[in-house]
């Protein structure tokens, strides 16, 4: 309903418009071409737009910004809003804050004791689609056929190739789905981003299928300590898959997970496994009553609370477009763009932390995510968990900011890519991860200077560490100067990312000279690396090591184990 309003409104608030302008009542602005916008709905390169407000408003082409025309002005009373885009975000959020408060609801009155699975996996499902129906209408049909196709395709295909088939589907009509929606529906109309929650199911899917073909096809002695524990072992049946798939504590923002952690969730398995402490011991002390994940839901509210007022006040004052104004080139000094761009990045990424945190709250709300116990007996709620903020701001390597960045997802990258392909793995990675998160030019700008930004940073690494830890000093100089360059380097990067077009990208790039390019190609080509060619045979020995550490926390904490102890392992 609100979102019929919302395109009823649009609708009459432009035929007014339009006809107002074509008797000279207003002022134009023309928008120039390659701008940074037309994410959702922007108008096409070149146009001119009438904008219906007071004389005395300005309309910025710098902000334009994705998905939405902004107009700066002193009256209120603007007859041309986005309110579309506002009405999106509303319904984003009233939906989420929906799913937290059933997911409390889902804990205590349909707990594995009270419940069947059945009934938890009928609940989750319904309440799922109903979430997606409101958000994105009709379009949420779309997670239906993607699931669909691909479970036939488990189903009919056999195991030796069904993963590689399920692989190329979900992402084939994830593709197609985000080429649509941005070159067909987007230009010149509205429409919602039904494809981030295609996204996180797509990663759902050929997570699943490489992990049906592990357990059911592959030998056990082929297969590394955590594929082992990640296996699933026989074939889920359609209520499980679609429950996993679009459940709603994860339909509109995620995260991703396993299969295994999920159905135990479901189950009631989880909070019942055996704990472990730091020397592989069973310790039974603290595993006779569930954990309570209330005070984790509540610290995690409170960050939500605080990056979204962050994200309100800060990020309007800080605008990544500014970098590539002429006039904020040409006055500016190179210093003082440097730190405008920290300072736009850093406003930027509230607005992550808001999503990705309240999507983990409800998760734990429901009683999801429980990874273990401290060493003082407290229980972990991070099993899914998407980000580690503090990790994150205070990262003194581009490897240690992507541990720490969408943590899920990198997972993902790293359990059906970066192990499994033969030829130059972070190569692959990075491309798969720019095809996945979309059509835009400026995701693959980002991901192929990623690529060199991340050989580089190895590079360095392996050749000039070892000659700062001599003493604290020295290390604290290190660490000092690997978080600026680390942060600078994140920034650079991910510029295009923001800007989305071609244009806008390269001119940010050609104002600070190809600086950073040039000096990760120089490092690359100047400073000798350990060989990569060897690592599936290393990766199988380190699996061998890896087998106490990981086998001591199995039950509870595979995904922590993940990123912690094989990042010694992968050469930074």
């Amino acid at each position: 309903m609100f979102r019929s309003y919302a395109r009823v409104q649009r609708k009459q608030s432009a035929v007014c418009l339009f006809s107002r302008a074509r008797e000279g009542q207003l002022p134009s602005c023309t928008i120039p071409p390659n701008s940074s916008g037309a994410r959702m709905g922007a108008p096409s390169d070149g146009c001119v737009v009438h904008c219906g407000m007071p004389q005395a408003a300005i309309v910025h082409a710098a902000e334009f910004r994705s998905a939405r025309l902004q107009v700066s002005t002193s009256d209120a009373n603007l007859p041309f809003t986005s309110m579309s885009v506002q009405m999106n975000s509303v319904n984003f959020v009233v939906c989420q804050l929906f799913a937290l408060l059933t997911a409390f609801w889902f804990r205590l009155y349909l707990h594995p004791r009270k419940s069947s699975p059945l009934v938890r996996h009928v609940v989750a499902t319904l309440l799922g689609f109903y979430l997606a129906l409101f958000c994105f209408g009709w379009y949420a049909l779309h997670f239906l056929v993607q699931s669909g196709l691909t479970y036939s395709i488990m189903i009919l295909a056999g195991l030796e190739h069904m993963h590689k088939y399920c692989f190329v589907m979900a992402l084939g009509y994830l593709s197609f789905c985000q080429i649509t929606r941005v070159y067909v529906f987007d230009y010149g109309m509205y429409s919602a981003d039904f494809t981030g929650p295609m996204m996180v199911i797509t990663q759902k899917i050929t997570s699943l299928a490489f992990e049906i073909h592990d357990g059911m096809f592959r030998k056990e002695e082929q297969l590394s300590a955590s594929q082992k524990i990640l296996a699933v072992r026989r074939m889920p049946s359609l209520l499980e898959y679609l429950s996993y798939n679009c459940n709603f504590m994860g339909i509109l923002a995620g995260p991703t997970c396993s299969y295994n952690d999920y159905i135990a969730f479901i189950e009631g398995t989880t909070c019942h496994a055996t704990h472990h402490e730091s020397n592989g011991k069973e310790n039974g002390k603290y595993r006779q009553s569930d954990p309570s994940p209330k005070k984790d839901v509540i610290y995690k509210l409170c960050t939500c609370a605080v990056s979204l007022l962050v994200y309100l006040t800060v990020f309007r004052m800080c605008p990544v477009e500014r970098s590539v104004e002429d006039q904020f080139v040409a006055s500016t000094p190179f210093y003082a763009q440097v730190l405008y761009l920290y300072l736009s990045m850093l406003a930027t990424r509230p607005k992550y932390y808001f999503v990705w945190t309240l999507a983990d709250a409800t998760n734990n709300a429901a009683g999801f995510g429980f990874n273990g116990y401290n060493k003082d007996g407290s229980p972990r709620w991070d099993l899914i968990s998407n980000l580690r903020i503090l990790d994150i701001e205070f990262a003194t390597s581009f490897k240690m900011f992507l541990d720490n960045w969408n943590i899920q997802t990198a997972l993902w990258l790293k359990r059906v890519c970066y192990e499994r392909c033969p030829y130059n793995p972070t190569a692959a990675t990075f491309l798969l991860s720019a095809m996945w998160h979309g059509v835009y030019p400026g995701y693959y700008l980002t991901f192929f200077t990623g690529i060199g930004m991340t050989l580089a940073a190895r590079a360095l690494r392996n050749n000039v560490r070892q000659y700062f830890l001599g003493s604290a000093t020295h290390k604290l100089i290190y660490d000092v100067l690997t978080w600026v360059g680390t942060q600078i380097a994140i920034c650079y990067t991910v510029v295009p990312f923001v800007l989305l077009a071609v244009g806008p990208s390269l001119k940010f790039y050609r104002s600070w000279y190809f600086c950073i390019h040039i000096a990760c190609l120089l490092l690359v080509v100047a400073l000798p690396v350990k060989p990569r060619q060897l690592r599936p045979k290393e990766q199988e020995q380190n699996s061998l090591h890896q087998a106490p550490c990981e086998e001591a926390v199995a039950q509870n904490s595979h995904s922590a184990t993940d990123n912690n102890c094989n990042q010694k392992h992968k050469t930074t």
